[in-house]
């Protein structure tokens, strides 16, 4: 900001003098309160545990608003829910918190946006209650939550997540990839969550397995173009006509042959950097874990890697709407909101300033969610923030609910 020094001849170089002290010390105040991170005086407390703050940054001409809820992880858990509790399609982001009856939700990963069957697949890793619904992609970064008995816990880190069969004497096999649609070389397992497998054009290999729960006690094979009601207790692996199904067709044959009772298995698998570390282990035990990209703050500092997360330079550099979630020194919960691409009101953040203000608050620890249009803040019955599509806010793959512990 600019400030004018006014400067009235006729009354000397005292009043000229007086003035510039003047003028100079509103801006060194201006420019001090300008930096003070936003302190516990300036959240308003919701409820106990939970504090609402909404910071502006930027410039008169190019304003960045952006909305905070500080969370104590003792006074409320966190659930990831996906739209219409399926693997499947988009709902906004204060339908899924309001059905739910969650004090306060944001949006939470990528996802599939299109008018196809397959809107709002997750675009990267998803587990919800314990069960794998959707693998990583290109081991991009996660956010993984542990609700334990006296406080609730989040962990980040570059996650390699998948969907493996086994047959125990036969080895295993990696799925190509959980809940989406399958290309015709491929081998794709279905869970539940999605209903029933996508129609093919022409007949496919299903496998049916049935009394699932550390094993699945019966299989079949059936031959047919899908569309086919995935059992409550178990999975269907469709196997593309050009796909490697040996493998899996003569197992299911020796395995029918057999009579040791042996039973197949479906496990999900997931690693760190390649290898399973401690923190592979702790996402394993998380119960909800969604895909983001990428992280932005590790170990207290700023960590943006978007080309090895296989992201883009325009992507990180472009201002955009942003959603994170971050983890403060003081062991709080930060969800973040920033609008942008309305010019006058708030015109986003790139990846950097985004990081910069999140270490600004505290941050030690802190991921990027989806943003654009996707960002939305609900919070106590309102959307805080300003989402940007001009329909309003935008139906989504998933949301991070905030209930009373």
């Amino acid at each position: 900001m600019q400030s004018r020094v006014p400067v009235v001849v006729s009354n000397g170089v005292y009043r000229r003098t007086f003035h510039m002290i003047k003028a100079t010390a509103f801006v060194f105040l201006f420019a001090l309160f300008a930096l003070i991170p936003v302190s516990a005086q300036q959240y308003r407390v919701i409820q106990p545990g939970v504090e609402y703050a909404e910071v502006t940054r930027g410039t008169q001409n190019e304003p960045i608003r952006a909305n905070l809820l500080r969370l104590d992880p003792k006074k409320i858990r966190l659930d990831i829910v996906h739209a219409f509790d399926s693997a499947l399609g988009v709902e906004p982001t204060s339908s899924i918190a309001k059905r739910k009856n969650a004090l306060a939700a944001i949006n939470a990963g990528f996802f599939r946006l299109d008018n196809s069957t397959f809107a709002g697949d997750a675009a990267g890793v998803l587990k919800i209650d314990g069960r794998l619904l959707s693998d990583s992609y290109a081991d991009r970064s996660a956010l993984g939550i542990l609700n334990g008995r006296s406080k609730t816990e989040i962990i980040f880190g570059r996650l390699n997540a998948y969907g493996a069969i086994g047959f125990f004497t036969n080895g295993t096999k990696k799925f190509d990839g959980i809940n989406r649609e399958r290309k015709k070389d491929e081998i794709i397992l279905y869970t539940p969550e999605i209903g029933k497998t996508p129609v093919a054009s022409i007949v496919t290999t299903e496998l049916i397995f049935r009394q699932c729960e550390f094993g699945c006690k019966r299989v079949e094979v059936a031959e047919n173009k899908g569309g086919t009601t995935v059992p409550s207790d178990g999975y269907i692996v469709s196997v593309g006509e050009t796909a490697d199904k040996e493998y899996l067709v003569e197992a299911m044959k020796k395995r029918a042959a057999e009579s040791s009772g042996e039973r197949t298995l479906i496990f999900d698998v997931m690693t760190i950097g390649g290898t399973m570390t401690k923190l592979s282990a702790r996402f394993k035990k998380a119960e909800d874990i969604v895909g983001g990209v990428p992280q932005l703050i590790s170990n207290g500092k700023i960590t943006i890697d978007w080309e090895g997360e296989k992201s883009s330079k325009s992507f990180a550099e472009t201002r955009h709407p942003r959603t994170a979630i971050a983890k403060l020194k003081s062991g709080k919960i930060l969800l973040l909101t920033a609008d942008g691409r309305q010019p006058g009101y708030s015109v986003g953040m790139t990846l950097r300033e985004l990081a910069g203000l999140l270490l600004e608050l505290g941050a030690v620890e802190a991921l990027n969610l989806d943003g654009g249009g996707s960002t939305t803040m609900y919070l106590d019955g309102k959307i805080m923030n300003r989402p940007s599509d001009k329909d309003g806010e935008r139906k989504v793959s998933d949301a991070i609910l905030v209930f009373p512990r």
